[in-house]
């Protein structure tokens, strides 16, 4: 007799849009009605894809509800003289489609963008997030290696230096090595990851709409402190998963977040900025069990 227990299949995937604000969002939604919701938020130049592999390997347990930001995969990209692409503006669209499905309690996942987005998310909605999940999202200034100097200098003068910023911005290679870093391993790396990346990017408008809130991405750094001291004061469970090959995000940043929340679950893995490219089975059992431990 066979005692071993099949593995739970994962539930039917989703793949709409609904009206948030006039713009069309779209989103993934899997996993059944009644279960613990996790809203997962990308990061750039990616889409509500980069979470497939948690996707095929939660669903059968939580609902995952994953948007595509505004500017972003199959979400509305109105150009950048009709729109204010600012993490601001992103937030607030984000904290609409929420109070639109009507999430009551969600964890938040977040990578990359979706680390400024999701903190101001959690800024507005502080009672109805029950956990987050940081994969390569920055709050704190250690995670800004050398890379960020050059890009500091679009900051300060953005028409001196929009022109190099954009010539590797969108780069074919600028965006592969988003995914591959310094990965030994670059053959476990599929390059239709950034191929696909690469075709959005060079969509009608895309460079002026992605240089806009780039520029803004110093308004994030700007709100450290806040975000800091929005998770001393509310200690939310919180796991953080780091892949230690990204070229940008320092690693040392995993571990800051332990100032501020000292029982955060801190884990780096072997993989690159977009962790779930090379680790999904590990980082989908790590959250597994830190969920089934936080959440009622």
């Amino acid at each position: 007799m066979n005692d071993s227990t099949p593995t739970p299949a994962r539930a039917t995937t989703t793949y709409t849009s609904v009206d948030v604000d006039g713009l069309s969002i779209f989103f993934r939604d899997a996993g059944p009605r009644e279960a613990p919701v996790i809203v997962a938020l990308h990061g750039f130049p990616s889409s509500s894809r980069m979470y497939e592999p948690m996707i095929q390997r939660l669903s059968d347990q939580y609902r995952l509800v994953v948007p595509d930001l505004p500017g972003f995969g199959h979400s509305a990209a109105p150009g950048a003289d009709a729109f204010d692409y600012t993490f601001d503006h992103l937030a607030r669209v984000i904290v609409a489609f929420i109070d639109k499905l009507g999430l009551q309690n969600f964890a938040l996942l977040v990578q990359d963008y979706g680390g400024p987005v999701g903190f101001r998310v959690a800024q507005a909605l502080p009672e109805r997030v029950t956990a987050l999940l940081i994969q390569n999202a920055v709050a704190h200034e250690e995670g800004l290696g050398p890379l960020w100097e050059t890009r500091r200098a679009l900051w300060r003068d953005r028409s001196t230096h929009e022109a190099a910023l954009r010539k590797n911005f969108f780069s074919a290679d600028a965006t592969r090595l988003r995914h591959v870093g310094k990965s030994p391993h670059p053959e476990r790396y599929d390059p239709d990851l950034w191929t696909d990346e690469l075709a959005f990017l060079a969509r009608p408008g895309q460079q002026e709409i992605q240089t806009n809130l780039f520029h803004d991405y110093q308004s994030n750094v700007a709100a450290y402190p806040q975000w800091q001291a929005w998770l001393r004061q509310h200690q939310p469970a919180t796991l953080v998963i780091w892949g230690r090959y990204a070229p940008s995000f320092e690693v040392a940043a995993a571990h800051t977040y332990q100032r501020d929340v000292p029982a955060a679950e801190v884990h780096v893995v072997d993989a690159g900025h977009f962790p779930l490219d090379e680790a999904a089975d590990e980082i989908a059992r790590l959250t597994r069990a830190f969920l089934e431990s936080h959440l009622p």
